[in-house]
């Protein structure tokens, strides 16, 4: 009886042995909440030249200067690089992380520091990026300024003119995958600075198929490489990279309201947002306009960082955060107090796949929320009045092995 007992005993220690080893095998270590290691913001300032460079991860903030206060900022294609335009002072600069990114990790290549390219032109404003290629529309007499990335280091290096054949207007430019550009044209049949057509041209200044569709208007546009979209006051007018034109109507009840933002999702989603009605989507294809959010209260609409949640902030401080594949509400949240409509410095928003970040002009701050919950708000001090800010690097947390 005594020997049984004793077997029971030491097979009840076994396997309690046994299970507590598998429950260790298969435990799944936490997932790192913070945000991704390669991932840093760059911030620029309303009143002064400063810049702030910020890596969420750690909170570490590096500050620099910029020849000009109100920097609107862009990042390149590449994540490594952003740009800065200094429309009113006709300036362009560039601004380097030392973040080089490959397909399953991140090299550091030096410090962060300004690059030795700059651009010099007349009103510089709208800008590109494709490949390694950067592109700005200068409003002040329609030509364009081309760089790529690997001069952008290279002592005394300025942006490319590239002549369109265009007069000064407010224009656009999209970079197609067979290298030529579509670029706004205006032919004066509309009174204002918005142009009326689109031509596409090759990056030496020769025109390659002209325009065949005259509107009342453009402003806005994105490109997957094939088509591009812009917005026009006639309907959404679609240019193809072999030359084709077409315009789409825009939905029955918007009246004389049409897209001024177009903008580019994964998987090649556009979305089209007026002020006046909303966010949809816009099939080139099947011609179709969706309704994705109808709201006459947004503040910003933005696609997150890698293109695949769109970002809905309303003047009454609610955020809304849309999955682009399926078209479906993500999450909802008040992550603001109100801001009046007719507010001069208003907030600013991006994101990752992880954080919500937007400026609080008013306190010199850069509020950082969980994407996932809308919640468990940081606040990023970095002074000032935070005018521009984008997302720059790439994200993951792994680096050179």
């Amino acid at each position: 009886m005594k020997t049984n007992n004793l077997v029971k005993l030491s097979l009840a220690a076994l396997f309690a042995t046994t299970f507590a080893a598998c429950q260790k095998s298969d435990e799944v270590a936490p997932e790192d909440t913070r945000e991704y290691k390669f991932i840093n913001l760059l911030v620029s300032d309303a009143n002064t030249s400063q810049l702030s460079l910020i890596a969420p991860q750690t909170g570490l903030i590096k500050n620099f200067n910029a020849k000009f206060a109100k920097s609107a900022l862009y990042t390149t294609a590449s994540g490594r690089f952003a740009v800065l335009i200094h429309r009113e002072n006709n300036f362009v600069e560039t601004f380097d992380t030392g973040f080089e990114v490959h397909s399953d990790h991140v090299d550091i290549k030096g410090t962060p520091k300004f690059g030795a390219l700059i651009g010099d032109s007349k009103l510089p404003t709208h800008f590109k990026t494709h490949g390694s290629e950067i592109a700005v529309f200068n409003d002040g007499d329609g030509t364009m300024n081309l760089a790529n990335e690997n001069d952008f280091h290279t002592t005394g290096m300025k942006m490319k003119a590239m002549t369109t054949n265009n007069i000064a207007h407010h224009g656009a430019m999209a970079k197609f995958d067979n290298g030529y550009y579509a670029v706004t044209e205006k032919d004066g049949s509309v009174a204002g600075s918005l142009p009326e057509r689109v031509k596409i041209m090759d990056t030496q200044g020769n025109l390659i198929y002209a325009s065949t569709v005259q509107t009342k208007g453009i402003h806005g546009n994105a490109t997957n490489g094939k088509y591009a979209v812009f917005g026009s006051a006639s309907g959404i007018l679609v240019v193809e990279s072999n030359g084709l034109q077409k315009l789409i109507n825009h939905p029955a009840d918007f009246g004389t309201a049409w897209f001024g933002t177009i903008l580019e999702g994964q998987g090649s989603k556009f979305i089209g947002y007026t002020a006046a009605k909303g966010a949809y989507f816009i099939d080139v294809q099947t011609d179709k306009v969706t309704p994705i959010i109808e709201n006459t209260d947004i503040m910003q609409c933005k696609v997150d960082y890698k293109g695949n949640n769109l970002l809905v902030l309303l003047h009454s401080g609610e955020l809304h955060i849309f999955n682009l594949t399926t078209g479906m509400l993500k999450n909802k949240a008040s992550v603001l107090g109100a801001t009046a409509k007719t507010e001069t410095a208003k907030p600013q928003i991006e994101a990752t796949a992880k954080y919500v970040y937007i400026t609080s002009p008013q306190t010199g701050e850069i509020i950082q929320i969980s994407a996932l919950t809308l919640t468990n708000s940081t606040k990023i001090k970095v002074g000032g009045s935070p005018y521009r800010l984008v997302v720059l690097g790439d994200e993951t947390s792994k680096g050179h092995e």
